[in-house]
């Protein structure tokens, strides 16, 4: 094979994987998902999982629209809460619901 034909094979070889993929990106892909927003994200609420799948940690609006944001143990044994909204604006928890501490 000579040097030109080499050139020759290269050049179709190239140009014929630039138009492929053009063409299978517009005839084969679906639209692409856009966010609302480009400098932020929208959710009701965010949950921090563990390996095991069990929320450990959250922010978000319970259902009188109040915020929160909610820490539990490893053992989920105690709970931290924030909430601005709240009389008592942070509280520590045990399991079944008994106020450790508190602070208005």
């Amino acid at each position: 094979m000579t040097h030109r034909r080499f050139l020759l094979l290269f050049l179709a070889t190239f140009l014929g994987g630039i138009v492929g993929g053009v063409l299978s990106d517009q005839l084969l892909s679906g639209r692409s998902a856009e966010a609302q927003k480009t400098n932020g994200v929208n959710a009701e609420e965010f949950l921090l999982l563990d390996q095991a799948g069990k929320a450990r940690a959250g922010l978000g609006l319970d259902a009188n629209g109040e915020l929160g944001l909610v820490l539990t143990s490893k053992d989920g044994s105690r709970t931290l809460t924030l909430s601005p909204d709240d009389r008592m604006a942070i509280k520590l928890m045990e399991r079944g619901g008994r106020v450790l501490w508190a602070v208005p």
